[in-house]
Parts: structure tokens; C-alpha cells; sequence
């Protein structure tokens, strides 16, 4: 192969590998400036993935040339830097989606967990605590075997599990019956009839724990439901139930703020950022505080698609190669023969 052939293929080359990997960063450049400018984030995509285009081929020319690159490949980097920004957010959002959502949910499951502890510790008991404490953890076994799917009702476990509480309470807890087929009904008021027992309350203070309790219940079935269902699902309902779940903890942690107390128990609502995915400001806010592997991997990404192609050119492009009929736009130049004298 000639020496022309070769050089006429690395140009190739380059001119492939510039025009795939601007494309993508075109698609990703318009995925992430649609929240900002909308529709028009298509026609900006594609007027700085054209710039981005131009600029090589002058910088591979000027290269050819052995022209100062310098102001070139400053514009080139003033350029890339607005795909960048929305190269990373797009892919951030894509790949981190639906982790950002998983992890939300399970904070806040965490948190309503929290709360209802915090919330028992400041209620009054006929026990000591640790014997209060212990008869709770039965209790809540006790109402997640009732509603158990395998097993539900009161069957050998539960009667076990009551029968660990009466030796704690030294009292008869009563075997209630389901109305129908609502077992969750049957462990609300089985949980109810031990607090009862076990504790000394007012009557808006039995019904906050009661309250919170079903709650904690609800939300760790709810989310143990949610981390089940496929990728495309997940991102659907995910941001519904983080709104659902914030609401329900606000609301009892304000509630027992006033049935309490500011003395005995204080409280700060949860607020949530997730419906900021898909925003610039977040993925960045997210990745700087989250930074790990996957972070590194979306910003190595993103630094391929907008500046590995300018690197590669002033790398490979020599100013000696002006004799070579180049794609990205040298001229083919013809040779004088000096005749000998």
C-alpha cells in the first residue's frame, strides 16, 4: 500500500470517528437541553454538533498546514463544554434514574421507621421500657404474620408470637376474627388491643400510634412492591409514591408535633428533590455528592463523545502531510520535476 493510500485511510478513519461520535453527542445534547429550551433544544443540538463538525475539519487543515491551533481548539472547547453539560445530564438521568428513585423510597421508609420510633419513646407505658420494647417487636411481628399471604390469619405463628406477649403482659390477649376476608383490618385491631394493654394514652395518643403504625405497615409493603417491578415501571410510578409517602409522613410527624408537644417531641417535615430528575443542576448536585464508579463512568463517557476526537487529530495530524488528498479537507497538491543541469 502506498504512502498516500494510508494517509487517504487514516483521514477516513478520523472522518468516520468524528461523525459517530458528534451524532451521539448530538442525541444526547438534545435529550439534555429539552428541559431547559423545549422543542428547540433539537435545532441547538444540531447547531453546535454541526460547529463541533467544522471545527475539526479546520483544526485537522490547519494542523495540515502547521497553522497555529490554539484559538481553534479554544472555541472547539468552548463549544463541547455546552454538550458536555447536557451529554452528562442525559446519560446521568438515563443510567441513575432509577436508583436515585429506588434510594429515595427506601430513605424514606427509613425515616418513617425513625418516626415511629421516636414517637413510641415519648408515649407513656405501664411497663418498663425494655419489657415495652420487646412486647412492640412482638407486636409488629405479630401483625405482619396476620397479613402474611402465605399464612395469613391467626395461625400457629401468630398464636406463638401471642403467646410470648401474654407471658411479657402477664394479660389474656383475645383471638379476634377477621371481618370477611380484611386481614389487614384483623392486624390493626390485634395490634390496637396490646397497645391498649401496654400502654397508658390518651385517646388522640392511641390514635396517633395507631395511625403511625399502619403506616409503617403500609409503606414497607408499598415499597417492597415497588423494588419488584421492572426498570420502565419503576421510573413511571416511582416519583407518584415518593410524593404519596412524603405527604403521610408530614402529616403524622405535624400530628404528633401537636398532640406531644414542642417540649417532648420535635419535628422537621422531609422534603424531596427527586422531581428534579432530569435537570442539569440535579444530576451535577447528584453526582458531586454521590460521586463512585458509576458517576466516573458517565463522566468518562461523556468526556469521549466531545473532546477524544480533537485530541486524536493533533495527535496523528502532521504538518508533512499536505501531499495527502484528505477527507476532512486537504488539497491535493501536484509535484514539480526539476530537471538536472
Amino acid at each position: 500500500m502506498s504512502k498516500n493510500s494510508s494517509l487517504a485511510a487514516s483521514d477516513l478513519f478520523l472522518g468516520v470517528l468524528a461523525i459517530l461520535l458528534i451524532s451521539v453527542s448530538f442525541y444526547q445534547t438534545w435529550l439534555g437541553l429539552e428541559q431547559i429550551f423545549g422543542n428547540a433544544s433539537f435545532v441547538i443540538a444540531l447547531v453546535l454538533s454541526l460547529l463541533l463538525l467544522f471545527l475539526c475539519w479546520m483544526l485537522r487543515a490547519a494542523k495540515l498546514e502547521g497553522k497555529s491551533t490554539g484559538s481553534l481548539v479554544g472555541i472547539y472547547i468552548f463549544i463541547a463544554a455546552f454538550c458536555f453539560i447536557a451529554n452528562f445530564n442525559a446519560l446521568y438521568t438515563r443510567f441513575m434514574r432509577t436508583d436515585i428513585y429506588t434510594n429515595e423510597l427506601r430513605t424514606i421508609n427509613e425515616d418513617f421507621n425513625k418516626l415511629e420510633n421516636n414517637i413510641e419513646a415519648k408515649l407513656n407505658y405501664k411497663y418498663p421500657k425494655e419489657t415495652a420494647r420487646n412486647i412492640e417487636i412482638k407486636k409488629k411481628q405479630l401483625m405482619a404474620q396476620i397479613i402474611d399471604p402465605a399464612n395469613q390469619g391467626i395461625g400457629s405463628r401468630a398464636q406463638a408470637l401471642i403467646r410470648d406477649i401474654e407471658k411479657m403482659t402477664g394479660q389474656k390477649v383475645d383471638l379476634l376474627t377477621p371481618v370477611g376476608n380484611d386481614y389487614d383490618d384483623l392486624a390493626q385491631r390485634m395490634g390496637s388491643q396490646i397497645d391498649n394493654m401496654v400502654m397508658d394514652l390518651s385517646p388522640d395518643e392511641r390514635n396517633l400510634k395507631s395511625d403511625i403504625n399502619n403506616s409503617v405497615l403500609k409503606w414497607n409493603k408499598r415499597v417492597q412492591e415497588f423494588l419488584l417491578l421492572p426498570k420502565k415501571e419503576k421510573d413511571v410510578l416511582a416519583q407518584t409514591l415518593i410524593d404519596n409517602a412524603l405527604t403521610d409522613y408530614n402529616k403524622l410527624g405535624s400530628r404528633a408535633n401537636n398532640i406531644l408537644g414542642e417540649d417532648r417531641f420535635k419535628f422537621e417535615p422531609l422534603i424531596s428533590k427527586t422531581q428534579d430528575v432530569g435537570k442539569i443542576g440535579y444530576a451535577f448536585e447528584h453526582a458531586i455528592k454521590n460521586f463512585g464508579m458509576y458517576q466516573f463512568v458517565v463522566l468518562a463517557g461523556c468526556i469521549l463523545l466531545d473532546f477524544v476526537i480533537v485530541i486524536i487529530i493533533l495527535l496523528v495530524t502532521n504538518s508533512d502531510n499536505k501531499a495527502n488528498n484528505s477527507v476532512l479537507g486537504n488539497r491535493k497538491k501536484g509535484t514539480t520535476l526539476i530537471p538536472n543541469r
